[in-house]
């Protein structure tokens, strides 16, 4: 392994999502090199370096961190090499460290990134979805109507959804695209690289059965097929429906009704609503 010092400026490392023989050489190299590593949790980062066989003063940054700590950091930055670790898997993607890179780039810090390890892409590359075009949104929401109305919002994107998910929270994320988008394929993947990696698809509906039976562990990825061309109704299917719903409610009621039905853009069809009101 080189030894000789890295130039300063902050250094992106990706980690091992589960298996440590994912951890590039380059990574390895880096770490081993640097003057300082900035991580979510120390425990969780000392041990991947003990495991490593390196030892590094490590400095904790997470979505918690204060302005104050960020300015220590941009400061050693002009001087020393600092190498920025999540838990696991690629710095940034859903993980702390947005404002620290921005901020960085803005006084001219030297940012460097390492390829590695990323749980989306990895779900995304076994999953038998659609990866043309994939959009990844980070966690759903936790509170029921905030969960549909995301859904709701990119039910219409030309492309895989990608999520990250917990095991508590799975079967009722599962229930709420069964209820939204019942027709779209879903693909669940969890443990990735570990020894019981799984990745299961079918309907939401069927999952969420599955899954209410044998709840699951672990971290998770989840994936919705993109919309197919049969999934959106003919406009005078939705016309019709819109009319019959206008006589018993309002037209926003109306709108929100039969975007839940079939997953389309409420603002679109309130004035659709509208129109034909008139």
């Amino acid at each position: 392994m080189d030894t000789s010092p890295l130039a300063p400026g902050l250094y992106i490392v990706a980690t091992p999502i589960g298996n440590l023989g994912d951890m590039t050489r380059r990574a390895t190299d880096t770490l081993g090199r640097c003057d300082l590593v900035a991580c979510e949790d120390t425990r969780v980062t000392g041990k991947l370096l003990n495991l490593l066989g390196l030892h590094k003063p490590m400095r904790r940054y997470d979505d918690h961190a204060s302005d104050g700590a960020r300015e220590a950091l941009l400061a050693e930055m002009a001087i020393k090499a600092v190498a920025l670790v999540s838990d696991a898997g690629t710095p940034l993607i859903s993980d702390p460290g947005y404002k620290l890179v921005r901020e960085a780039r803005a006084r001219g810090v030297t940012v460097t990134s390492l390829p590695g390890a990323s749980a989306v892409v990895t779900a995304l590359s076994m999953a038998g979805l659609p990866t043309d075009r994939f959009l990844f949104a980070g966690f759903l929401p936790n509170k029921e109507k905030a969960r549909g109305d995301v859904l709701t919002e990119l039910s219409g994107v030309p492309a895989t959804l990608a999520f990250y998910e917990t095991g508590p929270r799975l079967v009722a994320s599962l229930e709420a695209i069964a209820e939204r988008l019942p027709r779209r394929e879903v693909a669940v993947a969890r443990e990735l690289t570990k020894l019981h990696e799984e990745c299961r698809t079918g309907s939401a509906a069927e999952l969420a059965t599955y899954y209410s039976a044998q709840p699951p562990k672990g971290e998770i990825v989840l994936l919705i097929a993109p919309p197919g061309e049969s999934e959106a109704p003919d406009d005078d299917v939705i016309d019709a429906e819109l009319r019959a719903a206008l006589t018993e409610m309002s037209t926003s009621q109306a709108a929100g009704k039969v975007a839940k039905a079939h997953g389309l853009d409420r603002k679109a069809l309130y004035a659709r609503a509208m129109a034909l009101k008139q």
